[in-house]
């Protein structure tokens, strides 16, 4: 049996840490991950499409009611809190040691536990804007809004500050990713297949011998991690931070 308590001797002793995580760091928060039996690409669309189509540019504009039932019924989980894991993250930036949240998930939940210095290489369900005036709108007033679609006060169409297929990702934003990443003396990566291009192979850019991999499933970097542990996020992150037994 791996012995965390060591393991987390190596992170702790870190003034540098950089976290990368995915989906399945919010899957014990109550939010569905992508790809398990349960998860995003399984769900029933209703309109005989599949969900990775309904969540592309070309469908939002083409068919911008049905992407919002779709988006509205399960992409927006307002009841969803952040849990133990989330937490062990806050106490190690109030620390000092971590240095930046990279995140591909799209939820708000590490805002949401304290963290502050959060790269979303994804977006935001929180961050919605007009696309005639750029207006920021708040997920509250596209929950509210009157019809499926949500309007802002010029008549124009909001639009969820989040990636859809056929877009690119935010240079700038994954350029510092990158560097964190690249100057990190600890690497922690957590809830992620590590699949998905072009935020998997930023792992590639750690230069150091301390990569930490928390998956519960297999991931086509095992072998490149220093540290792979199969086991749940919200249970192994609090012990490694030094927050739980």
């Amino acid at each position: 049996m791996m012995d965390y308590q060591a393991l987390g001797e190596l992170i702790r002793n870190s003034d540098n840490i950089v976290f990368f995580g995915g989906a399945g760091t919010s899957t014990e928060s109550g939010i569905p991950d992508f790809r398990s039996a349960d998860g995003l690409y399984n769900a029933d669309t209703g309109v005989n499409v599949p969900p990775e189509e309904i969540l592309s540019r070309d469908f939002f504009f083409a068919h911008t009611e049905d992407f919002y039932k779709f988006y509205k019924e399960h992409l927006i989980h307002p009841h969803a809190k952040p849990h133990p894991g989330h937490e062990a993250l806050v106490h190690l930036e109030r620390q000092g040691k971590l240095k930046a949240i990279i995140t591909q998930n799209i939820d708000g939940l590490h805002q949401m536990a304290g963290s502050t210095n959060v790269l979303e290489l994804h977006g935001s369900v929180h961050r919605n804007y007009c696309l005639d005036c750029r207006r920021f709108h708040s997920l509250d007033e596209v929950m509210a809004s009157e019809g499926l679609v949500p309007r802002c006060e010029c008549g124009g169409m909001v639009k969820p500050d989040v990636v859809l297929y056929q877009e690119g990702l935010d240079m700038q934003l994954l350029d510092r990713a990158v560097n964190y990443i690249r100057e990190a003396d600890v690497l922690i990566v957590a809830g992620t297949s590590l699949t998905v291009q072009p935020a998997a192979s930023l792992v590639r850019y750690y230069l150091g011998g301390r990569f930490f991999l928390i998956n519960k499933s297999s991931t086509p970097y095992d072998s490149f991690a220093d540290y792979v542990i199969t086991d749940s996020f919200a249970k192994v992150m609090p012990i490694l931070a030094g927050v739980s037994d």
